[in-house]
């Protein structure tokens, strides 16, 4: 019996499944909202100036916190009440004389800055090209007022305006391509979608380092403010080192040799931008690198074993080393660090990291591999359970059939000459043992099948000789309750049992979307051949059920499309799509790979 999980893994699970029902934008904001009260209330209660006078910056903040979640559903309107709030309490805090406080952008807090490039993503991926274009104009002018018209603390000087236009720029630019590139997932190959899709499967899996390098990188940007112009060049090279570490994991033993890069580039450079103590390092090496170094180890560790991995390792060390010697002291006049007890307690603390680091990449990797092992337990038994309901039924029907039929034909031979209307007789009774025969072969096809009563039909049990109108008959016979597109791109001499699968798989996918999807409106079926592989998808606009469904479930469908797809050498892939519903993805190769199973 498996182990039940530890209460690490249970917290994992917990947090993750709280990520995907919130969803990382929600989760983004959340932690920036967090981040502003907690600056706000010791700025509030600090000695400095009057007792209390911060909170006057909460009521806009979360106006425009409510105008993010909102933008989910309305992005349009709340995009457009969101640049009237910005104004709004500009002109509240102008008047109040209510210091305001930079982050990213001058005089915005980080969560209406936040609020702001979600308001602009969701209108850029949802709106239409002209109400988009006018709400993103409205939230410029609002975040404009805002930067400009707020009461500072002084006059803002040429190189913090200069700065922040900058930075607005990015982060303008970069929520509008991002939302923009989100409206093409209706194309006819649906290139750009899976890409998107890709990269969201990505920030799944990378959502506590992504965490940790967002809060890194404020921390950054509120350091770059001090510096002017003469920290920006750490901070490019802090985002870099944070991109390589979200994209690691798929090619993790890369991505170190490009972050060590990254981080001597980084090395070289601060000792000529004379940051001071304005900029702060950790140990010579800016605070985003530091997090985005622990995520490259933990990703390479857990996908390489360790024997491998130690020389890449011991090169970032390596670098690390050098950042600490020539960037830990921060003193008007450049010089190197040899004091030996300052070394050993960096070394001692990079040790520590470091070993923290392989701890958690080789946890995640006995995981992995518990996980492949559970999966193919599970293949192997459903395979051995199909293998013997096979051995019973062809002992205990067909073999019955086929003997009676040997016998009957043996009479007929034996008594054919002397009387012939016997052996005439004989015959009618091999053609009804046929007949019999064949019917007991079909419903041991109906059995390997794996049809379930709910979603059975006679349609299920044809051999597929033309998959494109057999997914049409399919989907007009409406067995499954779910109003279903198709979009076909299919050649007429697929390989027949290539076709076969690809027609159990979608049957099996829009089945799982009569039982287990609530709220369930249109599914859609892409069956569509790329290169040398048969490409399906099965979506649907559904959400998870709560209750159970229907009949019950017995488990065993996604194993059976498992090993079905296994069988071809092909790819299956599962898991909630980016907007919520179920997708059902698989690939399969069109010419044979390798032995199959006999």
């Amino acid at each position: 019996m498996p182990e039940a999980p530890s209460r690490s893994q249970a917290f994992y699970a917990r947090a993750s499944d709280l990520v995907r029902r919130l969803g990382m934008p929600t989760v983004v904001l959340l932690c920036a909202l967090v981040f502003d009260l907690l600056f706000l209330t010791n700025a509030a209660l600090d000695h400095s100036g009057p007792r209390f006078v911060d909170f006057e910056l909460l009521p806009g903040i979360f106006a425009m916190v409510a105008c993010a979640l909102w933008s989910r559903r309305r992005a349009a309107v709340a995009a457009a009440v969101g640049a009237a709030v910005l104004i709004f309490f500009t002109f509240f805090i102008h008047y109040l004389h209510t210091p305001a406080y930079s982050s990213v952008l001058p005089n915005l807090a980080v969560t209406e800055v936040v609020a702001g490039v979600e308001m602009v993503y969701y209108a850029a991926r949802r709106a239409r090209p002209g109400v988009a274009f006018a709400v993103i104009a409205a939230l410029v002018v609002g975040a404009l007022t805002a930067v400009f018209g707020r009461y500072p603390y002084g006059e803002m000087s040429s190189s913090t305006t200069v700065q922040g236009l900058l930075f607005g720029c990015l982060l303008l630019t970069g929520a509008v391509v991002i939302g923009t590139a989100g409206r093409t997932r209706t194309g006819p190959r649906e290139q750009r979608l899976r890409r998107i899709r890709r990269l969201n499967e990505l920030v799944r899996g990378q959502w506590p380092l992504i965490g940790l390098l967002s809060f890194a990188l404020l921390v950054e940007f509120a350091f770059t403010y001090s510096t002017a112009v003469r920290g920006f060049p750490v901070l490019l090279c802090s985002i870099a080192a944070a991109v390589i570490a979200v994209l690691s994991p798929r090619r993790p033993a890369d991505a170190i040799l490009g972050l060590a890069g990254v981080l001597m580039l980084s090395t070289l450079v601060t000792p000529f931008l004379r940051l001071g103590s304005d900029y702060e390092l950790l140990g010579g090496v800016a605070p985003a690198q530091v997090v985005a170094g622990i995520g490259v180890v933990i990703n390479l560790v857990r996908a390489v074993p360790l024997a491998r991995a130690w020389p890449r390792i011991a090169t970032l060390s390596a670098v690390v080393a050098v950042a600490t010697v020539v960037n830990s002291v921060r003193t008007t006049r450049y010089r190197l660090m040899t004091d030996p007890q300052a070394l050993a307690s960096f070394a001692i603390a990079a040790a520590l990291l470091l070993g923290i680091a392989i701890a958690i990449g080789l946890f995640l990797r006995s995981r992995d591999s518990e996980r492949k092992q559970v999966m193919k337990s599970a293949v192997t038994d459903a395979q051995t359970a199909e293998r013997m309901a096979l051995a019973r039924e062809l002992h205990d029907v067909v073999a019955h059939h086929v003997t009676g039929i040997v016998v009957q034909a043996q009479a007929a031979r034996m008594v054919g000459e002397k009387s012939p209307q016997l052996a005439v007789d004989a015959m009618g009774r091999i053609e009804d043992a046929g007949v019999e025969a064949l019917a007991a072969m079909r419903r041991l096809v109906r059995s390997m099948r794996g049809d379930t009563p709910s979603g059975s039909t006679e349609f299920s049990e044809q051999a597929t000789t033309d998959l494109a109108a057999d997914l049409q008959r399919l989907v007009e016979s409406g067995s499954h309750g779910v109003p279903t597109s198709l979009r076909l791109d299919l050649p007429p001499d697929l390989p027949h049992e290539v076709g076969r699968s690809a027609l159990r798989l979608i049957q099996e996918s829009l089945t799982n979307v009569g039982k287990h999807a609530a709220g369930v409106t249109e599914a859609l079926v892409l069956a569509e051949v790329v290169g040398k592989e048969l490409h399906i998808r099965v979506l649907d606009d559904g959400r998870e059920q709560v209750d159970r469904p229907a009949g019950g479930s017995g488990g065993y469908g996604l194993v059976g499309m498992r090993e079905r797809v296994a069988l071809l050498h092909g790819r299956l892939t599962t898991g909630r799509g980016p907007d919520g519903g179920w997708r059902v993805e698989a690939w399969l190769p069109l010419e044979a790979n390798g032995d199959e199973d006999e």
